[in-house]
């Protein structure tokens, strides 16, 4: 049986972060049905990122809104409430909805808080019930904790641009903020684990998770590999660093993904692209032997690759169970029935008008996310919330 409310219903998150990182965490919070109230800053028009366009929604008559495409990307399922928290009327107005709280996320430099008697040691005090997550760039400790943190420098930083990129040209960021985006997955898991400590202890506690430490966490086997043997690894454009084949390779009119996970997988592939006996070769006969030899065996791969068409390789492949997949544009992606049936695009009616986005991909069998409220314009729920006796309330 599935019910209605979601699996966090009833838990309430006063949001005081911006751009991704904290907007990521708390969107995915609210997904799960808790009630999240976003704080934003009246000085400023609100979340950075609500400037940070076009795109921007616009209304019937084509007329921009201040919900950009970024914004949205990380921000639904909130309220949108306009207060300044540099004036004592205002850092009243936060503690009296911490008071209520269950989780207060915030991602200002470490102390930024403290003048306004905001941080964690504050507010500890009167509500030892809080869960209290804080996300900087490097942390509330160490001698980088005062720098600022972007998504950029904390992958320069954090070694992921060192790996990513053409081995002849520069270091590359990855096309999308992932250091900010795993950074607020990394909070998320954190929150959900001290809210089960708080319902066995009665017990909140400070949460401190940082862009560049979540980001060297994802180093993941590079990050051994380099632990474990001393060596640098080096970018290599779309090649794994302990499998091979397992990258794009060009067809006659177009890319394919390859990934030819064992040894039975490249001689059944070898069959498939006319060179049954590679597998004999001993250069070849074993992943460890392939990666050694990497530069010579694609010198036979290639080629023979670029004599097929995408269509065709994929469907041949396929058919001999060898992992394969397309390289496709945000337009296929979207258009494919594979995104209507997991519903990981969806429409929601916002003040201007219905908004595009996409879905969360948590499928639950019993408590589903939920699509609640469109991503708020600035202050749009400002006065139901601070004029309400229970502000959290949907």
């Amino acid at each position: 049986m599935v019910v209605s409310e979601g699996a966090l219903s009833g838990i309430k998150v006063l949001d005081l972060s911006r751009i991704l990182a904290g907007p990521t965490c708390t969107q995915l919070l609210g997904d799960l049905g808790a009630s999240v109230l976003k704080i934003e800053n009246p000085a400023t028009g609100g979340d950075d990122t609500r400037q940070w366009g076009p795109p921007y929604a616009e209304d019937a008559e084509g007329n921009p809104s201040d919900l950009s495409a970024y914004f949205m990307s990380a921000n639904r399922n909130k309220k949108s409430v306009a207060v300044d928290i540099t004036t004592p009327e205002g850092q009243a107005t936060i503690r009296r909805l911490a008071a209520e709280a269950d989780i207060l996320i915030e991602n200002f430099k470490p102390g930024g808080l403290a003048k306004y008697g905001l941080d964690y040691a504050s507010l500890a005090s009167e509500l030892p019930w809080l869960v209290y997550c804080s996300i900087s760039g490097f942390g509330q400790t160490g001698p980088n904790a005062s720098k600022p943190g972007y998504d950029l420098m904390a992958q320069g930083y954090g070694g992921i641009m060192s790996l990513t990129g053409d081995p002849e040209g520069s270091p590359m960021k990855v096309g999308v903020g992932i250091a900010d985006v795993m950074c607020g997955m990394y909070a998320t898991v954190g929150i959900l684990a001290a809210l089960r400590h708080k319902e066995r202890t009665g017990e909140g506690q400070q949460i401190d998770i940082a862009l560049v430490d979540s980001q060297i966490a994802w180093l993941i086997n590079e990050g051994v590999n380099y632990l474990t043997t001393g060596e640098t690894p080096q970018r290599r454009g779309n090649g794994h660093p302990n499998i091979v084949p397992y990258e794009v390779y060009e067809t006659a009119d177009g890319h394919v993904i390859l990934a030819v996970g064992n040894d039975a997988q490249f001689q059944r592939f070898c069959t498939f692209i006319g060179h049954p006996a590679l597998p004999d070769d001993a250069r070849f006969a074993t992943n460890p032997q392939r990666l050694d030899h990497r530069d010579a065996l694609n010198a036979v791969l290639r080629p023979a690759l670029r004599q097929r068409s995408t269509a065709e390789v994929i469907t041949g492949l396929e058919a001999v169970k060898v992992p394969v997949g397309p390289v496709q544009t945000l337009d296929q992606v979207f258009a494919t029935d594979q995104v209507a049936a997991r519903d990981m695009r969806l429409s929601l009616q916002a003040a201007p008008g219905p908004v595009d986005l996409i879905g969360n991909p948590l499928k639950f069998s019993r408590t589903p996310v939920t699509y609640r409220r469109a991503p708020p314009v600035f202050g749009a729920d400002t006065d139901q919330v601070l004029d309400s006796d229970t502000p959290f309330d949907d």
